[in-house]
């Protein structure tokens, strides 16, 4: 009973995890029902509709998921703008198929450019789980999910659609832990991606005040750095009114350990740290973040603690910002039009 409460309610409070979420492997025919609502398509490269048509990942030397959207009218004599659209802890790629309807009606509409969209699945044993460990799409002792995107996912799509060679047309989206990733990957990967976004993302895996809270508020003049992982079991999340915690052991943990080492491994992939460690310019990556105030995985104090720093490097990001938003679908569903609206005029240019 117990672990089904907490099922219930980290789904009810996860970004963009809309009622009707799909389960692994469900045979269903929900993709037909989504495509026949769609201007454009949904292709499915998955085992969740009854077939298994996942692609082999060389790096991982097994068969993976991936969603990939076509927009209306599309031309395969054309060639076409790219996101990688990255979903968060405990779920995997079928968080698109919730997602996709709100960018397909922007596009049908005119408001966005056509786009292809590949989704790939960043899940550790490829279906949404509670009990293991967000991967952050890197590669890690849970897997090389880093080396699936960037060379398997990236050699597929690139082979078989038609997509603009352009970095400014390369984009990678993600929401929490995806964004977090989203942005580790971008930033160290600029001659690949122009562009990142990120919803409610997790950019600072290192935050603490100086108390060594964890849920503390950003306070530039209280601001600290983890520097061991002294409590494995310290919570990360407080859902539920206080009466589900997800803790570190949930999400970092499995990847590096708890070793000294862990800390370093971590400040390798911790986008507030890689604004210096990669001496990033301002103009070399175009920068979205949307964020929530009344955040249950405190995500804001680490978002906050990003800004502050980029501000000082004097770096521009684009920020929308709900003070009164949670790390759930009802605030993602209202962000998700301001990223869209911001990616737009960036991408335009390339869909001719």
């Amino acid at each position: 009973m117990k672990i089904k409460l907490l099922v219930a309610i980290v789904l009810a409070v996860l970004p963009l995890s809309f009622a009707g979420a799909v389960g692994w492997r469900n045979d269903s025919g929900e993709i037909k029902r989504i495509n026949r609502k769609l201007a454009g398509k949904v292709l499915d490269y998955t085992a969740n509709h009854g077939r298994d048509n996942r692609i082999f990942s060389r790096s991982m030397w097994q068969r993976r998921d991936l969603y990939v959207y076509l927009p209306p009218h599309f031309d395969g004599s054309r060639r076409y703008p790219i996101i990688y659209f990255l979903h968060g802890f405990a779920f995997d790629e079928q968080m698109f198929l919730r997602v996709i309807p709100q960018v397909d009606e922007a596009i049908a509409k005119g408001k966005f450019p056509p786009v292809i969209i590949a989704a790939p699945d960043g899940s550790v044993k490829g279906e949404p789980s509670m009990h293991q460990p967000g991967t952050f799409f890197i590669n890690s002792q849970a897997g090389d999910f880093e080396d699936f995107l960037l060379i398997d996912v990236w050699d597929f799509m690139t082979s078989h659609f038609p997509i603009r060679p352009e970095r400014e047309a390369h984009v990678l989206a993600g929401v929490s832990m995806g964004g977090g990733a989203a942005f580790d990957l971008a930033i160290r990967n600029r001659d690949c991606f122009g562009v990142v976004a990120g919803m409610h993302p997790s950019l600072n895996l290192r935050w603490i005040d100086c108390d060594g809270n964890y849920m503390g508020n950003f306070d530039p003049h209280r601001w600290a750095w983890r520097d061991q992982i002294k409590r494995p079991h310290e919570p990360i999340a407080i859902l539920g009114a206080g009466a589900i915690k997800i803790r570190m052991s949930h999400l970092l943990l499995p990847l590096f350990g708890n070793t000294d080492e862990a800390i370093v491994e971590i400040s390798k992939h911790n986008p507030i740290e890689l604004i210096d460690r990669t001496r990033l310019r301002n103009g070399d990556l175009e920068m979205f973040v949307a964020y929530a105030g009344q955040d249950e995985f405190n995500i804001d104090a680490q978002v906050e603690s990003f800004l502050y720093l980029a501000k000082h490097r004097g770096l521009g990001v684009h920020v929308v910002y709900d003070p009164q938003g949670h790390h759930d679908a009802l605030t993602s569903a209202k962000l998700l039009p301001h990223m869209l609206d911001w990616l737009a005029p960036r991408l335009a240019p390339y869909c001719h």
